[in-house]
């Protein structure tokens, strides 16, 4: 395909149009004028001494922020508010008192071990026990590493979740990380309310 040559004006178009631009009218004719003699004006000296000095980088951070993340879970335990007996909570903490029932979630799915520890704590907290421990494990390490980052032990991060939710949120005092001698990291002690 080839290109065709572009028509250049007649002789006639061209008289034509130099009479229509003689009669136009500029619709901002002082801008340019403004401009040109803003431009002349200012000598290069003067541009200089409006700019500050400064270097590249200069005002960049040296350091970087630090990324938001969600604290890990035994932090978030750890910094909620004391709601119990402070002195039967450092006792609970150090392992001297003995869980008064226990529910193991090992295995179970996530809708089964819901069931069965919203059972178990409407349970327990009718019989009038005050502490609990509820063993989720640690859950398993995969092979599979990805570059999203993935949570293990579902349970382990599911429990604290349903035990500060409705309906268990009213029967339960404290949420707590296990003694190393019940389970550690992967059990809880729940410290319910007396029954009303």
């Amino acid at each position: 395909m080839t290109r065709r040559k572009p028509r250049r004006l007649r002789p006639d178009e061209k008289e034509l149009w130099d009479k229509v631009r003689q009669s136009a009218v500029p619709l901002h004719p002082d801008k340019k004028a403004i401009l040109q003699d803003a431009v002349e004006r200012m000598q290069p000296a003067q541009l200089r001494e409006s700019l500050p000095e400064f270097s590249i980088g200069d005002r960049a951070q040296r350091t970087l922020p630090q990324h938001d993340l969600v604290p890990a879970l035994p932090e978030r335990l750890a910094g909620t508010p004391v709601q119990m007996d402070r002195k039967r909570f450092g006792k609970m903490q150090r392992g001297k008192l003995t869980p008064e029932r226990r529910i193991d979630l090992h295995g179970m799915t996530v809708a089964r071990a819901h069931a069965a520890l919203q059972r178990f704590i409407l349970e327990t907290h009718a019989e009038g026990l005050r502490l609990v421990l509820v063993i989720t494990g640690k859950g398993r390490v995969s092979d599979d590493v990805g570059p999203i980052p993935v949570r293990h032990g579902v349970l382990k991060h599911q429990v604290p979740h349903w035990l500060h939710s409705a309906p268990l949120k009213s029967l339960v005092l404290q949420v707590s990380e296990a003694h190393l001698k019940h389970g550690g990291s992967g059990a809880y002690y729940v410290y319910l309310r007396r029954p009303r």
